[in-house]
């Protein structure tokens, strides 16, 4: 390969189907570099794409940006592709950096003449893996839980007296975290979701995987590949690395069977698990359940993979338990917005599932309003509109392209209170208003993705509390 220099072994997959960009690995844990003065092309430039583009950025190395957008404002000096066919042509390049929202089949697709493409293909989580100074890193992944899961694994470090460095796929995009001074004896704990996990080639020492469910089907070609892109976290575990998994979820158990290292439950002893409404690892009890300041059971799992994680590095009860009771939660998940005339709202535009919609229903006894829809993930939503039915729900607000479904399912099975929730959040927000009782709870839940209506799930939270406050 032009300017690139690898030491690479090929393998043989198990599997029927080997995943994208991951037919041969780098070899050592953290090591392997890559050659001066390449040609690379930054493919996608949003945040990570961005975090690549200044790390890459140097006097020997020669960059261009491609980004599907025409209009995308690019660094002064910097070359650019942009457009319909920025993915043309690629093979004149000796690197190509994948941004996490771009499908490696895409790059396949788009260079019908150069099937080994992706062997250029590295993306940002890659390098930081291979330059990272310190080798305590912890990763997690799972449908949902991911983020609040990592940040109670980081400030269960930190109470414990580590130095910790928190980012991934959320907050700061790995490189970023770089220029953080990350010593040798640090704790570094990723968030890495299915996009970034599709094409890793490394593996953290310590690794945690959430409950799993079907999500992204309209990126991934089928549930199989966003099982084995999940699986990719823990492919390259050595056998005294540790695999920690949801005892109650098959699809968990699947993805860290992959691993060499040492399969540790949670949810199930030896890992934390509730016992009589406590948390307790290793016969010790933590907390009761009723301390713990995260709304909902499903924070029980996120709170027992995150204790079985930090307890494999630092055994320390009181540091632990004084986290558990007083993290409130991360923003968009759960969040209380404000009480009006009796009305309690709470913002969960991160529920981007069935089943976060469903957990979320869960962790409230009062009456509901719900806001549910959006844009269509290939999401099944038949145990979503039971758990209407079965969950106290006073009234639906039925919003984006998928409301219709959802509603029309729900009349199948003879639920009727249903309201359009309209166009724009302030419409949404005040059909929920009129439809609530005083005792009542008004959710923003949508068990769906929010593209159509609004940027992310960020935007359509954001604008939420907005309209909330607005309220009077």
């Amino acid at each position: 390969m032009k300017g690139l220099s690898f030491h690479i072994i090929t393998f043989l997959y198990l599997e029927s189907k080997p995943l994208f960009g991951c037919e041969r690995f780098i070899l050592s844990r953290y090591g392997v570099g890559y050659a001066e003065g390449m040609k690379i092309a930054i493919l996608g430039y949003e945040g990570q794409g961005q975090a690549a583009y200044q790390y890459w950025n140097r006097d020997d190395n020669t960059l261009v940006i491609c980004d599907m957008d025409d209009n995308k404002i690019t660094p002064p000096g910097a070359g650019a592709r942009l457009g319909k066919d920025y993915l043309k042509s690629l093979d004149e390049f000796d690197m190509l950096v994948r941004t996490p929202g771009l499908h490696p089949r895409d790059i396949i697709v788009a260079n019908p003449g150069s099937p080994n493409i992706l062997d250029k293909v590295t993306a940002v989580t890659n390098e930081f893996f291979r330059v990272c100074p310190t080798q305590n890193i912890i990763g997690v992944t799972g449908t949902k839980g991911k983020g609040t899961t990592s940040t109670l694994v980081a400030k269960m470090l930190e109470a414990s007296g580590k130095n910790v460095h928190l980012g991934g796929n959320i907050g700061v995009p790995p490189l970023e975290m770089l220029k953080n001074d990350i010593q040798p004896d640090d704790w570094v704990v990723l968030e890495l979701a299915n996009f970034q996990l599709i094409d890793l080639k490394y593996s953290p020492p310590l690794a945690i995987c959430l409950m799993v469910v079907p999500e992204h089907l309209n990126w991934h070609e089928d549930f199989d590949e966003y099982i084995r892109a999940k699986k990719q976290l823990f492919r390259w575990q050595k056998a005294s690395d540790k695999a920690i998994y949801f005892a109650g979820n098959d699809n968990s158990q699947k993805i860290v069977s992959i691993s060499k290292g040492t399969k540790v439950p949670y949810y199930k002893s030896p890992g934390a698990e509730v016992v009589n409404n406590e948390v307790v690892i290793d016969g010790r009890s933590v907390c009761s359940v009723g301390e713990i300041k995260l709304l909902g059971k499903h924070n029980w799992q996120n709170a027992c993979a995150a204790v079985t994680a930090v307890w494999q590095v630092a055994q320390n009860i009181e540091a632990i338990r004084s986290v558990l009771t007083s993290f409130t939660g991360l923003e968009h998940r759960l969040e209380f917005v404000r009480e009006l005339n009796g009305v309690k709202y709470y913002d969960d535009s991160f529920g981007t599932t069935p089943e976060t919609a469903i957990v979320a229903f869960e962790a409230f006894k009062e009456p509901k309003v719900v806001i549910l829809g959006g844009s269509d993930k290939g999401s099944s939503y038949e145990e979503l509109a039971q758990a209407v039915i079965n969950n106290n729900v006073r009234s639906v607000i039925s919003i984006g392209d998928t409301g219709s479904k959802i509603a029309e399912i729900l009349r199948g099975r003879g639920y009727v209170n249903i309201v359009e929730g309209g166009a724009s959040m302030r419409e949404i927000v005040a059909a929920a208003q009129a439809q609530a009782q005083p005792g009542d709870v008004v959710l923003l839940s949508t068990g769906c993705a929010s593209f159509g209506l609004f940027e992310n799930y960020k935007d359509r939270g954001d604008k939420f509390i907005q309209a909330v406050k607005a309220l009077v």
